[in-house]
C-alpha cells in the first residue's frame, strides 16, 4: 500500500498544491485544516480546488485529540498550519503565538512514540530580517538594520557607518536570524522546536524557508497574504496597488508549483536535520512586480500608489541563495516570474476579491505600526 501523508493546513494555498503533487506521485494524502475565515471566507467550506482524492479532516492543530486522530496510520507529516502575516502578528500577538508556537508544540507531543519517517515544517525567509549585504570593504554584513530615524527621513537603503549604501547579496541558510516581527519569531520557533525534538526522538526533520510564494489559490481577500495576491486584489477592483517606501525594495518571488515540487523532493530524499531555502535565487523590485501584474491583467490605466510610508518590521532586500537545496535535493525552480504571473492571471479570471487592504492598513496606523 502507498504511504500515507498528513498535511496540516493542507486546504490552504501551498498545502493544496503540495497535495496535488503528492497524489500524482502515488501517495495517499490526508489534510487537517480549521478553514480559518481570514483565508477561506466566512462560510468555512472545503475549497473546491482541494482534490476529491484527499481525505479531509476539519480540526485545529491546537486540539490534541484531533491531532491524534489525524495522525493514525501516517508515515510522514508536512506541518503548514500557521497564522501568516508580518503586520498582523505585531498586534494579534496571542493568536499568532497560540497557533504557530503552541500548535507546533502540540503536534510534536503527538508525534512522540510514532514511527514517522519524515517531518517537514514550513518556515519563512522572514527569519532572516534583512538579507545578507556586502560592505564597502568587500566583507559580508549579517546584522544590518535600518533605524527609525533613517526611515522617517526616507533613506530607504541600508548603509554602513560611513553612510555608503550596502550591496544586497543572495542570503544563505548560514546567515544569522534577525527577527523583526512576531511572525518571524514564531516561524523560527517552529523550525527550532521541530529540529530539536526531531533529534531527541529520532524523527527526521527538514525545515523549508519559503521566500515570497505566489500563484493560484492564494487568498485574495486576505490583506495579510503575499504582496502579489494583495496587488492582484486591488487591481481586480480597479484600485491602485499600495506600495510602501519607494517600491525599490526587492524580494525573491517563487511559484507555488516550484515550492510544491521542492516539498515533494524532501519526502523522496533521505536528508534530515536540515534547513533549506526555497526560492529562485533571483531578486525583483516591488515596483517591477506591480508593473508586470498591471501589464498581464490589462490594468495599465491604474497607477500604483507609492506611499513613501513604512511598516514596523519591514525589510529592504532579501533574496535566496538556493545552492544547498540544489545540491542536497536536486531542486531546480522551473517557473520564470513572467510565466508564473501569466499562469496566475489565468486563474484570476472570474475570481472575486474583497479588498480589505485599507482596513488592514488602518489597523496598523491605529497602533503606530505604520509611519
Amino acid at each position: 500500500m502507498s504511504k500515507q501523508v498528513l498535511i496540516t493546513g493542507g486546504a490552504g494555498f501551498i498545502g493544496s498544491h503540495l497535495a496535488d503533487e503528492l497524489l500524482r506521485s502515488g501517495y495517499r494524502v490526508r489534510v487537517l485544516d480549521n478553514l480559518c475565515s481570514q483565508v477561506h471566507g466566512p462560510d468555512a467550506k472545503v475549497p473546491s480546488y482541494l482534490s476529491k482524492d484527499v481525505q479531509f479532516i476539519y480540526g485545529d492543530v491546537r486540539d490534541k485529540d484531533c491531532l491524534k486522530y489525524a495522525l493514525e496510520g501516517v508515515d510522514a507529516v508536512y506541518h503548514f498550519a500557521a497564522a501568516v502575516g508580518v503586520g498582523q502578528s505585531m498586534y494579534q500577538i496571542q493568536r499568532y503565538t497560540e497557533i504557530n508556537n503552541i500548535g507546533t508544540a502540540t503536534l510534536l507531543e503527538c508525534l512522540v512514540g510514532r514511527n514517522i519517517e519524515k517531518l517537514v515544517v514550513a518556515s519563512s525567509m522572514s527569519v532572516y530580517g534583512e538579507g545578507l549585504y556586502e560592505s564597502t570593504n568587500g566583507g559580508c554584513s549579517e546584522n544590518v538594520e535600518r533605524c527609525s530615524e533613517q526611515l522617517k527621513n526616507a533613506q530607504w537603503d541600508p548603509v554602513d557607518n560611513t553612510g555608503c549604501i550596502l550591496k544586497a547579496l543572495p542570503t544563505p541558510e548560514t546567515k544569522k536570524p534577525s527577527l523583526t516581527s512576531l511572525y518571524a519569531l514564531s516561524k523560527y520557533d517552529q523550525e527550532r522546536m521541530c529540529l530539536m525534538l526531531g533529534r531527541a526522538y529520532s524523527i527526521p526533520v527538514v525545515a523549508l524557508r519559503f521566500f515570497n510564494v505566489y500563484g493560484s489559490r492564494q487568498a485574495l481577500s486576505n490583506p495579510y497574504t503575499g504582496v502579489m495576491a494583495i496587488f492582484a486584489s486591488r487591481l481586480l477592483n480597479s484600485k491602485s496597488p499600495v506600495i510602501f517606501e519607494d517600491g525599490n525594495q526587492s524580494r525573491d518571488f517563487v511559484s507555488v508549483k516550484d515550492v510544491a515540487s521542492a516539498c515533494s523532493l524532501v519526502l523522496k530524499s533521505d536528508i534530515k536535520d536540515k534547513v533549506l531555502n526555497i526560492g529562485t535565487g533571483k531578486r525583483i523590485t516591488i515596483n517591477e512586480v506591480a508593473q508586470m501584474l498591471m501589464d498581464v491583467l490589462g490594468k495599465n490605466d491604474v497607477e500604483p500608489h507609492i506611499s513613501a510610508k513604512f511598516r514596523a518590521g519591514d525589510i529592504r532586500h532579501c533574496f535566496s541563495d538556493i545552492s544547498l537545496a540544489k545540491n542536497v535535493l536536486g531542486y531546480r525552480p522551473k517557473v520564470d516570474i513572467k510565466q508564473g504571473i501569466i499562469e496566475m492571471s489565468e486563474w484570476l479570471e472570474g475570481q472575486i476579491a474583497i479588498d480589505n487592504i485599507e482596513k488592514a492598513n488602518a489597523e496598523l496606523v491605529e497602533r503606530g505600526l505604520w509611519s
